[in-house]
């Protein structure tokens, strides 16, 4: 296969010097990875000016666009309400969500060809209209197709998936976004960003024994926490950085969305060289080569990174032991060390039930090598894996080569059952048998994200995460109180017998191959392509803009819901069976909120219907209110819409009804979508505000008639005692933000244009 957008990099190559000197100039100090690729993509052009890290909004000109097809469904329907002709940078759609495990990779590609055929239908033929490349289902997860085709040192790409920073293994800016950011620059306009802060983790020495790349992401996952990343770019510097396999770069960088984070990169090394090269883009290193300083941070911040990041962690990899996170969220990490004292102590389910290896973080030729190596001692040990195992490999290069290598079968040894290429598992598209019997269980997975009933469905299910070899050596202990670095199992021979710390390999020896890897490249002229959307289906829907704000203060309005705790987006647009929905805005809707849990009452998905004084579901009682034209919000806890970059959290409280979203703070991604909508989406100035919020209350929004940046509004709760509480809440809304709020939504606004 050629080489995708070679003239496109030539040319970000070609203009690099000029804007990172200019940079550097108007900086004044040496300058970081990210502050050279951030400044080398501002949609002005050559910087003339330097930008405040966590206070200014700059535009930029991202290179390229990646879609999933569970979000690409939105985002381009939304697109095709631009009237554009063609996308205006490079774009794909990787069909990978939709896929669910069940049997195996042959049987449940079949099955979910047939049961999406007219959603993959629509994708393909919107994407060869509009001049996108498209990959079929079964070629694999977004991210390694991504970083296996299309990533470069030095890049800057946004997509419609919080785990598009894999990239950043390849040393590029690569950041998560909702849909509507997609169809801004698929259009041809600006993309805009508050400069983030940066954290630079300095790593030094190098891994041993069962420590991998994935430790390390689980130790700062740990030391961070779900949102100690919010609003910076983590930059991995250090000779141990330098040591790291791309793809193994690639897992910590993708990962990196777990703790809140705009994006994560590593400087361009020989490793990244190496990994181009085995990729079939030997032309793209050698570019590389030609400016290979200003793909990586100027030295004195290698050399002093506290005068240079807000921020720095150093890590010694010589000292790394594995970690194994969870359950219920990503940043619990426990040493493998104490791990099984953990596990006593809180009456974890000792017994593991299934141990799942794959997912976007951890699919890579050299995570199934590592893993493998495990399974290969076991089946020459004579021990079979006591737990269920499924090994998911991320594209169908990789499944190709790995098959070719005799590895797949090595992992059939023990009993492996090798899944679809695709998320399957990781994103709740998992039919697990007994699941719906709610038993608490225990897992194990190389996946990112482990939120309760996020696999399954199941919300007894403790889900752990670690690296596959972790997971491997777990799944044939089948055990959560084994620890593969000290502790033997006993074979079929009664023998007691040692498992020895894995050995991988980053690139296959005999080079990447496969038959089909699944491209379908779009026509030169699209023209003439119709694009059918039944009205009828129950998949897609059409999209009607939203309407304009009514330009008056908001009044009378309800509380549908105050969410406690934690509220991810898994929570507010559940994925798993939903998925099928996310082309269909009505449709869809009816998953809102359902998974968040009500103060009132502790109960998920049972809120007060305040006209009828009855208790319904969200979606129902919303529904009714919005039936008789009562406005509501929704009020959250921290970090409010955490985890995924579904935009569908955002876009189905505004198709409902919902006028705001008030939380004691949020995710990045979360909170941009819900500007991009035209939601309303505010903070308590006094996060203690939250506890005034009581469920028969009536609410005021004031201070939108004079809505300004930097100036805040006022909620007015009235009690149902007939006394009432005004509260301080806060936005970060710019002048353009507000006028996405003012048109309906940011979208209203490029169509208006046209």
């Amino acid at each position: 296969m050629a080489v995708f957008d070679l003239d496109m990099i030539k040319s970000v190559y070609a203009r690099m010097p000029e804007r990172v000197e200019a940079a550097r100039k108007i900086v004044g100090k040496p300058l970081t990875l990210a502050e050279k690729i951030l400044y080398s993509h501002l949609w002005e052009g050559a910087p003339e000016k330097a930008y405040n890290r966590g206070v200014d909004y700059v535009d930029f000109a991202p290179d390229r666009v990646a879609m999933q097809d569970a979000t690409a469904q939105m985002a381009l329907l939304q697109f095709m309400t631009t009237g554009r002709p063609k996308v205006a940078v490079p774009s794909t759609v990787h069909c990978d969500h939709l896929i669910q495990a069940k049997v195996g990779a042959v049987d449940d590609l079949k099955v979910a060809n047939e049961k999406n055929k007219e959603v993959y239908d629509f994708l393909s033929s919107v994407s060869n209209k509009y001049g996108i490349g498209f990959w079929k289902a079964g070629a694999g997860i977004i991210h390694q197709v991504v970083i296996e085709n299309y990533a470069f040192p030095g890049g800057m790409m946004i997509g419609t998936d919080s785990h598009t920073p894999n990239a950043g293994g390849l040393g590029m800016v690569a950041i998560g976004v909702g849909g509507a950011d997609a169809c801004d620059v698929m259009s041809g306009l600006a993309w805009e960003l508050k400069m983030p802060k940066l954290i630079g983790v300095k790593l030094t020495g190098k891994l041993k024994g069962w420590a991998s790349a994935k430790d390390v992401i689980l130790e700062v996952a740990g030391r961070l926490t779900v949102k100690g990343g919010t609003g910076y770019i983590v930059e991995y510097i250090g000779k141990g950085a330098d040591a790291l396999s791309a793809t193994g770069k690639g897992t910590i960088c993708n990962m990196g969305a777990e703790i809140g984070a705009t994006t994560s990169l590593f400087g361009y090394d020989r490793k990244m060289a190496a990994y181009l090269k085995a990729t079939g883009r030997a032309k793209v290193a050698s570019l590389a080569n030609g400016i290979k300083d200003l793909l990586r941070p100027d030295q004195e911040c290698i050399d002093n990174p506290e005068l240079y990041y807000d921020q720095v962690i150093e890590i010694n990899l010589s000292r790394l032991e594995p970690r194994i996170n969870g359950p219920f969220t990503p940043d619990l990490a426990w040493p493998l060390s104490k791990f099984a004292k953990a596990v006593k102590k809180n009456k974890w389910p000792e017994k593991l039930d299934v141990g799942l290896i794959g997912s976007c973080t951890n699919s890579s030729y050299e995570d199934m090598t590592r893993a493998a190596s495990i399974a290969a001692q076991a089946a020459a040990k004579h021990i079979a894996a006591k737990a269920e195992f499924t090994i998911t490999p991320g594209s169908e290069q990789v499944r190709y080569t790995a098959e070719r290598d005799g590895i797949l079968d090595t992992f059939s040894s023990i009993g492996g059952v090798v899944l679809a290429n695709a998320c399957g598992p990781c994103i709740g598209q998992w039919a697990r048998h007994g699941a719906e019997k709610g038993e608490r269980n225990s897992i194990i997975t190389s996946f990112n994200r482990n939120f309760a009933k996020r696999a399954d469905g199941n919300p007894n299910t403790h889900a752990f995460v670690a690296s596959p070899e972790i997971v491997t050596a777990f799944a044939i202990a089948g055990s959560l109180t084994f620890n593969p670095a000290k502790d033997t199992l006993t074979n079929e021979k009664g023998e007691q017998v040692k498992l020895d710390p894995p050995l991988g390999v980053e690139l296959p020896p005999l080079g990447f191959d496969v038959k089909d890897a699944g491209y379908q490249k779009p026509k030169k002229d699209g023209s003439g392509v119709k694009v059918a959307v039944s009205p009828t289906s129950d998949r897609l829907q059409l999209l009607e803009p939203f309407k304009a704000w009514e330009g008056t203060d908001l009044t009378g309005l309800k509380l549908l819901i105050k969410a406690k705790g934690k509220c991810t987006t898994d929570h507010i647009s559940m994925a798993g069976p939903w998925l099928k929905y996310r082309g269909h805005l009505d449709n869809i809707s009816n998953n809102l909120l359902i998974g968040a849990i009500n103060f009132a009452n502790g109960t998920a998905n049972k809120v007060k219907n305040q006209i009828t004084g009855e208790y319904g579901e969200v979606p129902a009682v919303q529904r009714a209110y919005k039936a008789a034209g009562v406005g509501t919000i929704v009020v959250g806890d921290e970090n409010y819409g955490e985890g995924s970059s579904r935009e569908h959290a955002a876009m189905e409280p505004r198709h409902l009804g919902v006028r705001a979203i008030v939380v004691r703070s949020f995710a990045r991604i979360h909170e941009t979508n819900l500007k991009k909508q035209g939601m309303l989406a505010l903070t308590f100035a006094d996060p203690a505000d939250y506890d005034k919020i009581q469920e028969n209350d009536t609410f005021d929004i004031l201070g939108l008639t004079t809505f300004a940046e930097g100036v805040p509004l006022t909620l007015v709760a009235h009690h149902a005692d007939g006394s009432k509480d005004e509260i301080k809440l806060n936005h970060t809304y710019n002048t353009s933000q507000i006028g996405w709020f003012k048109a309906g939504s940011a979208l209203n606004l490029i169509a208006a244009e046209v």
